[in-house]
């Protein structure tokens, strides 16, 4: 009977595992866990990325289409300030731009109607010229008292918005020159 025993004891002590291998095994899995875990958050950090960036384009595209489209076809700029143009219109209605920064917002307004074209917008500025050219493609800007000579309006913004509560690389840079037609 006694090596029927001890046989017994042999095999119940080699089935189980030891209490170091069974930390091993739980520090390993802890390392493969977190290096899931890193990995799918900088996943999703990228797809919410891209899709900012490509909302962001979005909406600076649909403003400055509508913006560009509008001074053009103006008659005559009416008032001025870096952050607000006054435009009459082709059909002779007054029309504004304006960028609110308390709001962080550009706005359009015609006819008792307003349109916010740009949302989260942190910087905007209007600046005015002559239609000539200097040399080097330099524009010859406008006097204040003299609003009626501006032929060209020159707008650049930037707007940004927060991914998982951090601004990061999510910024979207607009400028462009536009000549008043009319």
């Amino acid at each position: 009977m006694k090596p029927l025993l001890k046989r017994a004891r042999q095999g119940r002590s080699s089935v189980g595992a030891s209490l170091i291998e069974t930390l091993v095994a739980i520090a390993a899995g802890m390392v493969v866990m977190g290096a899931i875990g890193t990995f799918s958050i900088f996943t999703a950090r990228s797809f919410v990325s891209s899709g900012n960036y490509a909302d962001l384009d979005r909406d600076s595209f649909a403003a400055l289409d509508t913006l560009t489209r509008d001074i053009r076809q103006s008659r005559e700029l009416l008032a001025f300030s870096t952050n607000r143009l006054t435009l009459r219109d082709n059909d002779n209605a007054t029309l504004i731009y304006e960028y609110e920064p308390a709001t962080q917002r550009l706005v359009r307004r015609k006819n008792g109607v307003t349109q916010v074209l740009l949302t989260q917008c942190d910087f905007l500025r209007f600046a005015i010229y002559q239609r000539t050219p200097a040399s080097g493609w330099n524009w010859y800007p406008v006097a204040t008292n003299a609003i009626s000579t501006t032929k060209l309006i020159d707008v650049s913004w930037k707007c940004s918005r927060k991914i998982l509560g951090a601004k990061l690389n999510t910024e979207s840079v607009q400028t462009a020159k536009v000549v008043i037609r009319n």
